[in-house]
């Protein structure tokens, strides 16, 4: 299956759906953290602090912000859960419908700069963080964290979907 092709799957539920969203997440989540943790710090592009924003987060909204509080948010909330069940069930079935040969990678690469707006956007915001942090150079190191993510991610959900 090349990048540009969009086969029509089953609708994931039950076992299937938390096992490809985990592993999925994680496959994301690993390339999020290896760019902005490891990769971009040593390109001296800065570092990206996704525990520090979810720390923020929840301290603005009056709730725990400890370490663990910010870790549990980033990885597993977030990283794990909500992104990619964000793909799966919003963002493949719309742009599907709307572009439907848009293909996984296109489509993943959107999705990326969606995540990055809400992210870096939207959540820097309401943490009390100034919008897309006054668009300094992390603001695009951010960006390209998420595109790798979502390509991360949704490579690693057609990969599975081509061995069930």
């Amino acid at each position: 299956m090349t990048p540009t092709a969009s086969p029509v799957r089953p609708r994931l539920s039950g076992p299937d759906l938390v096992m490809v969203t985990l592993l999925s997440g994680a496959a994301g989540t690993i390339a999020f953290d290896l760019w902005g943790q490891a990769i971009s710090p040593l390109l001296g592009l800065g570092n990206l602090a996704p525990v520090g924003l979810a720390r923020s987060l929840l301290g603005n909204l009056g709730l725990p912000n400890g370490n663990p509080a910010g870790t549990l948010m980033h990885l597993f909330l977030v990283g794990l859960v909500v992104y990619p069940l964000g793909w799966i069930l919003i963002a493949r079935p719309v742009l599907s419908r709307l572009v439907p040969s848009l293909g996984w990678f296109l489509g993943s690469l959107l999705y990326g700069v969606g995540l990055w707006v809400f992210a870096i956007g939207l959540v820097t915001m309401v943490a009390g963080l100034p919008f897309f942090l006054d668009f300094t150079r992390i603001t695009w190191v951010a960006l390209a964290g998420h595109v790798l993510y979502a390509i991360a991610q949704v490579a690693a959900l057609e990969w599975m979907s081509r061995r069930r």
